[in-house]
Order: C-alpha cells, then structure tokens, then sequence
C-alpha cells in the first residue's frame, strides 16, 4: 500500500525568540515491513539541516536558527509503501520451553539489554507485577500468543482518555488511573514484557485510519505509538495495545527506543518566553 504523509508542527510566540537549537525524528524507517520512497523537510525560517543515525538508527535531523523570530514551522512530506500481509505470517515459530529457554540466555539478554531495563517511564512496581501475573506463561501456547493476550488485556482494562495523562506520565500513574493515550498503553505492555524478561521497545509512526472514520485523519488518530516485542526465535513484532490490532498495512514506523524520550518527534531548546504548538497530521492512501 503506498501511503502519503504530510506533518506539520508550527510554534508561534508573542515576543521574538533567540538560538533556537533543535532535534527532528520524523524520518520513516525502510525495513522488511515497509519502504520510504521519499522524505522531505521544510524548516521556516530556514536553517542548514545536520543529519545523522543516533544509538537505535533513528534518522535525526538537527539545526539552529539564531535570529530573533516569533514563528518556526516544520513540515514533512513522506511517501512509504507499506507490506500488505500478516506480519508473522512466513516467520519461524518455536515451542514455548525453547523460547523461555533462550530469552533466559545469558547471550540473548546481554544483546538485548537496553530493551529490557526499566525506565523511568517503564518503572517495575508490585502494582505492575501484580497486573502481569494475570498472564502467566504457562497458559498460553507460546511467548507469541502471550504477547497478543497481554495487547488484549491492556486494551480490555484501560479506557482511551487524552485528557486523562500527560507526555510525562509514567506507567506507575497509569496503572493507578486505567485510563490514558496510546504513549501510556505502549508503556504498559513494554514494562510488563520487560518485567519477565522479554526485550520490548517503544514505537513512533503514524495509523492510518482514514477510510474507517470517514474523511482524512485526524492528528489523534494519525499521529501514533506502539510496541515491538522480540519473540525468540521469531524476531522483532509490532503489537498496538489501543487498538487490540498487530501492526499491518495501516502502520507507518518513524523510529524506536526504550521508551517516549528516545524517540520525541520534535524536541529542542530557546531562549525567550513560552511559546504556542500547533500541529497537523494528514495520512492518505495513494493506491493499494
């Protein structure tokens, strides 16, 4: 599916702002699920663009813009065709007590440790002890099918609130209040996943779900989080607990980390007063 994506973030203030240095994520990955056929970035006022690869291979682009200003607006343009199939449909698939077996070896979590350490966002609480014990592994038929129940139990307990949380809200305040946006229930499933030792990481992208709702996207709807959770023996694989879906077609991927703060779209620093953030997502599906 080629699908088109076009993200604007625009910051507006009332006295003009200086030395404004800042950090963009908003680069879509090409991997085995999908290829970025294209990518642009517009930065106004306009700025020279430093790009690189950081830690987990996100594409960052970096700049300054020194000058007084009382507006700064970055828009991207990305078109990506995405795979239109299961995403596990042709992957191996081991019995449970192997992949028990090999996620307890030592090898295997020293690879994966950075996806298997609590964050702050990710904190291992007995509150959050006690939510992953109703999911032993025993009762499920592998670490895979686990996965999909844990996705399940997340999306069946917690209610979609924005209004509920915050960008700073940790998985100990979620629990507690059951409710909050797709960052929050991403955090949930990776803290469990990590509690029992399964490597679990935080995903930034984009749902399309035009064509369900009726008319284009919304910035709610398009702009979005979920969670990669590596299967022994399998790999790594997409789960979106607010949606109780697998990653499909519909998912665009921008980039991974351990948790929210590796991963923010737009991030920097300025000197002046408080300024105003406006954004706008808009996802479209050329053709199938």
């Amino acid at each position: 599916m080629k699908i088109q994506i076009n993200h604007t973030t625009r910051y507006t203030y009332s006295e003009p702002v200086t030395d404004s240095v800042n950090e963009i994520r908003l680069t879509p990955r090409t991997n085995y699920r999908q290829s970025c056929f294209h990518h642009e970035v517009e930065i106004f006022p306009p700025a020279n663009l430093l790009t690189y690869e950081d830690f987990f291979g996100n594409r960052v682009h970096a700049y300054s813009v020194n000058k007084p200003h009382t507006e700064m607006v970055i828009h991207t343009r990305a078109t990506v065709v995405t795979v239109d199939k299961a995403q596990g449909a042709d992957l191996p698939r081991l019995p449970l007590a192997e992949q028990i077996k090999r996620m307890k070896d030592e090898e295997f979590q020293n690879r994966y440790t950075e996806f298997i350490l609590p964050t702050r966002y990710t904190e291992v609480t007995p509150e959050l002890m006690e939510f992953a014990s109703q999911h032993p592994f025993d009762e499920a038929e592998d670490l895979y099918e686990w996965t999909r129940k844990l996705s399940s139990t997340i999306y069946e307990q917690f209610t979609y609130d924005p209004g509920a949380t915050s960008v700073n809200t940790t998985v100990k305040k979620a629990l507690k209040l059951k409710r909050g946006v797709c960052q929050d229930y991403a955090h949930l499933m990776i803290a469990v996943c990590r509690s029992v030792g399964l490597p679990s990481r935080y995903v930034s992208g984009y749902h399309y779900v035009s064509d369900l709702q009726g008319g284009n996207a919304d910035f709610e709807q398009a702009s979005h989080a979920w969670v990669e959770t590596h299967i022994p023996g399998t790999g790594w694989l997409g789960f979106d607990p607010t949606n109780n879906v697998e990653v499909n077609w519909r998912y665009v991927k921008l980039g991974h980390g351990r948790d929210y703060k590796d991963i923010v779209p737009v991030k920097g620093v300025y000197r002046g007063v408080a300024g105003e953030l406006e954004v706008t997502v808009d996802v479209q599906l050329l053709d199938k």
